[in-house]
């Protein structure tokens, strides 16, 4: 994966509405509601170990890192795309996606939140968990829309 330098941060937003994301000590309302739609997307896609990091503050190239994993390359480009096409529907673009065909580690960059799909094993060779382990976790609730 490539680093981008601080100067190069663009809204989340598509370019047909701009806005700039706030900055500061707190993560802004839109990217905990991004962080969010990512993670119900997720979930409806069957991603499992689904967690949201609250990194403000610790790192300057996002607020958020949402972390889920899929059983194998198939299911991993499913949750990625799902989570592409979802927030699409919100008019969140994504700047950049890594990883894709192969499904190991596929990462989103919607600027302040990164999206991270991993398969199991790649979860625990980089063991972002671990890392970010005194980062606060976001809570991500089940929509209730029926599911089992």
């Amino acid at each position: 994966m490539k680093k981008r330098a601080k100067s190069t941060r663009r809204p989340a937003r598509s370019t047909a509405s701009p806005r700039i994301l706030e900055r500061g000590g707190t993560p802004s309302d839109e990217a905990k509601r991004i962080a969010i739609l990512a993670a119900q997307a997720a979930l409806d896609k069957k991603a499992t170990e689904i967690e949201i990091l609250d990194v403000t503050g610790k790192v300057d190239y996002a607020d958020f890192l949402v972390l889920m994993t899929g059983q194998n390359d198939r299911h991993v480009a499913a949750i990625a795309d799902a989570v592409e096409e979802q927030l699409g529907k919100q008019d969140f673009r994504a700047i950049s996606v890594e990883g894709l065909p192969r499904g190991q580690w596929v990462l989103i960059d919607f600027v302040d939140v990164v999206v991270h799909v991993f398969q199991e094993d790649s979860r625990s060779l980089y063991d972002l968990d671990g890392l970010w382990m005194d980062a606060r976790r976001v809570r991500v609730n089940e929509p209730a829309s029926g599911r089992a």
